[in-house]
């Protein structure tokens, strides 16, 4: 019930990567899937995390309110942590994971799904 989607695969403009985005929240959450582990970068190679700033500017938004409950910035929910363990008990899946949870994972963002579409 979750799965990994590394957006930046293919290096996209921030444009393309909200894009796809879309199309693969719609997709998996057909598929039944509850939450996502969107690996976006953090900017390490010197182009400041353009995709990661274009994702927590649309989240921030609400542009996909209608499909996703709640996100987690990778930041926030560090390995061990109060909020970690929190969303653990929320998506116990995201445990398989548990690698990219170290301390302040900028390059990551964790999405909950809704069970359906809503409109916004």
């Amino acid at each position: 019930d979750v799965i990994e989607f590394n957006i930046k695969h293919g290096n996209p403009s921030a444009e393309d990567a909200l894009n796809l985005l879309t199309v693969k929240i719609r997709e998996l959450q057909e598929l039944g899937i509850k939450a996502i582990l969107l690996i976006h970068g953090y900017g390490s190679s010197g182009k400041g995390g353009v995709i990661k700033r274009a994702i927590h500017g649309a989240l921030d938004l609400n542009h996909y309110a209608d499909r996703v409950e709640e996100y987690f910035y990778g930041e926030n929910v560090p390995y061990g942590s109060p909020a970690y363990h929190d969303l653990m008990k929320k998506r116990p899946g995201l445990k398989r994971f548990s690698r990219y949870f170290k301390a302040s994972n900028g390059g990551m963002t964790v999405l909950l799904l809704g069970p359906t579409y809503r409109s916004a």
